[in-house]
């Protein structure tokens, strides 16, 4: 789920956006539909990053991130769900129980469950890789590949910086010029004599 730290909710405008990237006065989105629309928003504007956002629970967490309630309308619908934004609250209410059993019900209003649902839908639409199962918390295979690249990586620096320490106390002092010899030597000449 970490491209939802690429995906925003604006205040006052529907959809879902793509943050391209930052300017001095706000940022560049891109809308999430078929027309991928660009707009700046500033920074009096209101943007949620789906990341940040997590939904109010009685059970052991007090909040449940925003990208387990996804994932969990993707396992428990497949895709199809069976509300929409204009089903009935009773039904919005009870699916929503379904996917979150633990959903705080005095906290959670029925247009959190309906905008839930609509980025849902967007994302299944627009974004389905965020759908895929990522690899657990454990070592990957490409971790596994890096590890002794870095490895090696900080051997050879370790070896190579030993002989670069010595190399300048081993080396002859540098000749001054015979111009600021001659002109040292001039110098003293004239006050001597």
């Amino acid at each position: 789920m970490e491209l939802l730290k690429e995906i925003a909710s604006v205040s006052g405008k529907p959809g879902l956006f793509k943050i391209l990237k930052p300017t001095r006065n706000g940022v560049i989105l891109e809308t999430l539909d078929d027309l991928k629309n660009k707009s700046i928003v500033n920074t009096a504007t209101k943007v949620s990053i789906l990341k940040d956002i997590s939904v109010y629970s009685t059970g052991e967490v007090e909040n449940v991130p925003l990208g387990e309630v996804l994932l969990s309308f993707d396992k428990a619908t497949t895709g199809n769900v069976p509300v929409s934004s204009k089903s009935d609250d009773a039904a919005l209410r009870k699916f929503f129980g379904q996917i979150l059993p633990t959903f705080d019900k005095e906290r959670v209003y029925v247009s959190d469950i309906k905008k839930m649902v609509s980025w849902y839908l967007i994302l299944k639409k627009y974004m389905p890789e965020i759908f895929v199962e990522q690899p657990a918390a454990g070592t990957t295979d490409k971790e596994a590949v890096e590890e002794p690249v870095k490895a090696s990586a900080k051997e050879k620096t370790a070896k190579s910086a030993t002989p670069k320490v010595a190399k300048p106390t081993s080396a002859p002092k540098p000749k001054s010029s015979p111009a600021v010899n001659k002109s040292a030597t001039t110098r003293a000449s004239k006050k001597g004599g």
